[in-house]
């Protein structure tokens, strides 16, 4: 299953963006008002939760320096990428799309897609507001 936010510009440079989303801290600040549960687990892993959802443990997979950063499921039961792509257009100005990329059967692909497409819609809207 793969799926797309629309590119977002970001009044930041890439590498203030990459640094920013290089930091899994910073995530708690995209994350929607849902969430019920947000956890650092170590510099390269973090813990959330959203109302109604199973916990979700990312980790960071790897990095590309200000222009991507990948982020993938800690758990091979729900195996699926998050990546941010990053393109700088000037100095103070980037254009960030987020990609998710899972490999899950047509049942569970129908049962989340909306919650996720709404889930990496919403970090993208939050991202641009920076």
């Amino acid at each position: 299953m793969h799926l797309e936010t629309p590119i977002k510009t970001v009044s930041k440079s890439s590498k203030e963006v990459f640094d920013f989303l290089s930091d899994i801290k910073n995530f708690e600040k995209l994350m929607p008002e849902n969430i019920s549960k947000f956890e650092i687990l170590n510099e390269n892993r973090f813990l959330f939760a959203l109302k109604g959802m199973p916990e979700i443990v990312l980790q960071k997979k790897q990095e590309t320096p200000n222009s991507q950063v990948v982020l993938g499921a800690a758990s091979e039961k729900l195996p699926f990428t998050l990546t941010a792509d990053i393109k700088e257009i000037d100095a103070n100005k980037s254009e960030v799309s987020l990609s998710f990329e899972g490999d899950f059967n047509p049942m569970m692909a129908m049962m989340i897609k909306s919650p996720i497409t709404n889930f990496i819609g919403t970090l993208s809207d939050n991202l641009s507001k920076l």
